[in-house]
């Protein structure tokens, strides 16, 4: 019998906002399956909500034991694939949550350090996409909002496992939304697809680490 392939966990969010959908899962459902590079890609969506997406992540983390993880999330107003440097320590919303929470300056872990850094190899999955005519840039804020803390409670979950390829990637705007918004850039959903097909395999490839 073959053996199983491992697993990369990939995963979006539902819509916020007043958004009726959210581009970091339409482009992250579309790659279930999908396998790159010798794994599975698995996915996951997240609720925008504080209290409960670190608990969907830290469940899914449990059930797979995934070899590497990429959640994705929207950031509206942005041209490129945004691969974030770092997640800070600090819930500061800017809006509700799908909950109706609306955390200001408070610390994603209490006595937690004051950030973590991205465990992608960012230099490696920038360089891949600007090769494949994508544009990606490396980002140093992934906010102060649900998707900072996510980024920040996977790395704390896996600080312990080092060797293990973590990070928060955001992708802009689908055309479909901005029809109203003169002026704010969107990337077409493929295009999101690809990048993140991309991002998977420079992680998982072994000269990358």
């Amino acid at each position: 019998m073959p053996k199983p392939l491992s697993r990369v966990l990939l995963t979006g969010f539902d819509a916020f906002g007043g958004e009726s959908i959210n581009p970091s899962w339409e482009a992250v459902s579309a790659l279930h399956g999908a396998r790159i590079a010798g794994h599975r890609v698995i996915t996951r969506q997240l609720p925008t909500s504080f209290a409960r997406a670190p608990r969907v992540l830290c469940a899914a983390l449990r059930e797979l034991d995934p070899a590497a993880v990429i959640c994705v999330g929207q950031a509206g107003g942005r041209a490129q694939i945004s691969l974030e440097r770092v997640a800070i320590n600090v819930c500061d919303a800017r809006i509700a949550d799908n909950d109706g929470a609306w955390p200001r300056e408070q610390p994603v872990i209490a006595d937690g350090p004051d950030a973590y850094f991205s465990r992608l190899p960012l230099q490696a999955c920038l360089s891949a996409l600007h090769a494949a005519a994508i544009p990606a840039e490396i980002s140093n804020s992934a906010g102060t909002y649900v998707c900072n803390k996510v980024m920040y409670v996977l790395l704390h979950a896996l600080r312990a496992r080092r060797a293990l390829h973590a990070g928060f990637v955001h992708i802009p705007f689908v055309p479909a939304q901005v029809l109203e918004r003169h002026g704010t850039p969107s990337l077409a959903l493929e295009h999101s697809v690809a990048a993140l097909r991309v991002i998977v395999a420079a992680t998982l490839d072994p000269s990358a680490a």
